[in-house]
């Protein structure tokens, strides 16, 4: 572990500056250190808590107040989550009104107790899941201060991400499950209450050390500091395994530079490992007891499937690491868990809790979405609250393109994702990129914006600058930004900077607002050995074109029409013939252009033939001379 004097937290406030510019000003990003220690009584799905929580200044801002979130309040009938989940139109079905009706040895709670700074006492005040506190001592630029809590606290019946008892029968499911601190940035403080979507964290450092009875299995963010004592199938590096005496392990935790910490426990764990060259050691945890909740309701048929499958999924993980440290950065943390819990898939720093009774392509697609945003969340550690689609987007683009290359799949992965956000725009019901993730009007359009649209965003910057500029800048955005919480004009200049483009146009067209594309091809004319070709633009979106000729002999030729406002061009990335045209003005809705060639030799004119520009309507971006003969006309 690293402990920042305060020369050198100063000193670190202007070398950022040279390597990762945002907001307008220096970077910077606050630090925290945590060490807590919990005792858990199983019995009642409860426990005690204690934090020392060192927070450091690394703001130009004087600090008289914190924030935690207390996310396990949220499930208790009348929060604002159980409100929220029963008047929107489209609730989550894991939720919908359950939170109403839990009891109260069912609902979730953390009560703090006490909470002291430097030693003196402070008086916090909860709020659903917000607790504030007025210091004692503002927190000076460059200074830390010291935290001290205590706090008890009950693990909700599983209803969303967190709690206990999920319906495959894992007993706990431990995230959001401690007092967090608040992330504080240029922004301010972002103290948002927990509704059920995304969240937000402080790099820093965690010490837990977790007390729960010994025929629980723990998985962990962080690595285990005394395997020795465990056992459970944690490597002990030789040495015996002496567990102490009493009822209970004591399992003690480290993780650095991480943003969150969560873990889970069941007595029914299975504990296996698997390696990836030159990179972290993966753990896998599932239930496997015949005499488990999930395998009580399973056939003998689908327990040998449910086995095999999870025995298979190592080798599929390791092939998953060693596809995204080559095509998306090196993953930096020593090891990475795949844990059975939750309620579906759910991504943690140096973890995911995945259901388990999947098919084989499921439990290897939902390793795959999750385990990708250890690079999008957990290291590229944006604002998900504001920026999901930065998180949910970027991984659904990895993971559509990884699901692909393990499976062998040919085609175009990400026909569902346009087809998608296709539907969602024609509803009517479409909201702008940059909304709130809980204030979406409809858990739909949530989905279809953060996952869909936020994957178009990438796959249509590669058509703007071109497939291997693009590569080129997301290995480089990833090892500017790491460790770090970029936002999304910080990645449009890591692309600008890559292509010599100018993009902030299409950042604000697409992000901004929800303006569609629509090109098509309307006509042509024949002009003696020559032919004119003639587009419209039939929205105010504007977008570079390739336009392919594809010729009777079977030939193909590509026609690249730039927009001025990009103020450069991609070089060619297709194996044919490319001709470079004027740029389109974007305030013109037409434009034509001739090409050397007469048009009966012509069978058909294409806009963007690799799919990657998210058209609205796909039947106007092409001509088929062979049928639509009379498209032709003579000057």
């Amino acid at each position: 572990m690293i402990r920042f004097t305060t020369l050198f937290i100063v000193l670190l406030l202007f070398s950022f500056d040279t390597t990762a510019q945002n907001q307008g000003y220096n970077y910077w990003q606050q630090h925290v250190d945590y060490t807590m220690d919990i005792d858990v009584d199983t019995e009642k799905h409860q426990y005690k808590g204690k934090q020392t929580l060192v927070d450091t200044n690394n703001s130009p801002d004087v600090i008289d107040r914190v924030y935690y979130h207390l996310y396990f309040n949220a499930f208790q009938p009348g929060s604002m989550m159980d409100v929220r989940s029963r008047s929107i139109p489209d609730p989550d079905r894991r939720v919908q009104d359950r939170i109403f009706h839990l009891n109260e040895d069912e609902i979730g709670y953390q009560k703090v107790k006490s909470l002291m700074q430097d030693g003196k006492t402070l008086n916090p005040v909860t709020e659903g899941t917000i607790l504030y506190a007025d210091l004692a001592t503002p927190i000076q630029p460059g200074a830390s201060t010291t935290l001290e809590m205590e706090w008890d606290a009950q693990v909700p019946l599983q209803v969303r991400r967190s709690g206990r008892d999920n319906a495959e029968g894992v007993e706990f499911t431990m995230t959001q499950w401690y007092p967090k601190l608040a992330e504080y940035d240029y922004m301010g403080w972002h103290p948002n209450p927990y509704i059920g979507r995304e969240f937000h964290g402080v790099f820093g450092e965690f010490d837990v050390t977790i007390h729960i009875d010994k025929n629980y299995v723990v998985a962990s963010t962080g690595v285990l500091q005394n395997p020795e004592q465990i056992g459970h199938g944690y490597d002990t590096g030789g040495k015996k395994i002496k567990q102490p005496r009493g009822k209970k392990l004591h399992w003690n935790f480290k993780a650095e530079n991480v943003i969150d910490f969560a873990w889970g426990a069941d007595p029914d764990y299975v504990h296996t490992t698997a390696q990836v060259p030159n990179g972290p050691k993966l753990h896998f945890f599932y239930q496997l007891d015949k005499d488990s909740v999930l395998a009580e309701n399973r056939t003998a048929e689908q327990q040998k499937a449910y086995i095999e499958n999870w025995e298979m999924l190592p080798e599929y993980t390791v092939k998953l690491f060693e596809y995204a440290n080559q095509r998306f950065g090196k993953y930096p943390y020593p090891q990475y868990s795949v844990v059975q819990g939750g309620d579906g898939g759910m991504e943690y720093p140096m973890l995911t809790m995945i259901t388990g009774a999947r098919s084989f392509r499921s439990l290897v697609g939902v390793t795959v979405h999750e385990a990708y945003h250890s690079w999008f969340q957990g290291v590229l550690a944006s604002n998900e609250s504001y920026y999901s689609w930065m998180d949910e987007g970027f991984t659904s683009f990895a993971s559509a393109e990884t699901m692909a290359y393990l499976f062998g799949d040919e085609g175009n992965p990400y026909r569902k994702t346009y087809g998608d956000y296709r539907m969602i725009v024609k509803s009517g019901f479409e909201e702008g990129l940059d909304t709130h993730a809980d204030h979406f009007e409809r858990n739909g359009v949530y989905g279809t914006a953060a996952y869909d649209k936020g994957s178009i965003f990438l796959r249509q910057m590669s058509y703007i600058i071109g497939e291997e500029t693009f590569r080129k800048g997301m290995l480089n955005y990833y090892d500017t930004w790491k460790l770090k919480h970029p936002t999304s004009q910080d990645f449009v200049r890591v692309m600008e900077k890559e292509s010599g483009m100018v993009l902030d146009w299409y950042h604000d067209y697409f992000v901004n607002q929800t303006k569609i594309i629509d090109y098509s091809v309307d006509s042509l004319s024949a002009n003696g050995d020559a032919t004119n070709i003639y587009l419209s633009k039939l929205t105010q979106f504007p977008m570079p074109l390739d336009v392919m000729i594809e010729y009777k002999d079977g030939s193909t030729e590509m026609f690249y029409i730039p927009i001025r406002l990009m103020r450069g061009e991609k070089a060619n990335e297709y194996n044919m013939k490319r001709t470079v045209l004027e740029d389109w003005e974007w305030v013109k809705s037409s434009y034509s252009f001739e090409i050397p060639t007469s048009s009966d030799e012509i069978n058909r004119i294409i806009i963007d033939p690799s799919q990657r520009l998210a058209d609205i309507n796909l039947e106007n971006n092409f001509m088929d001379l062979t049928i639509e003969v009379e498209n032709i006309e003579e000057d």
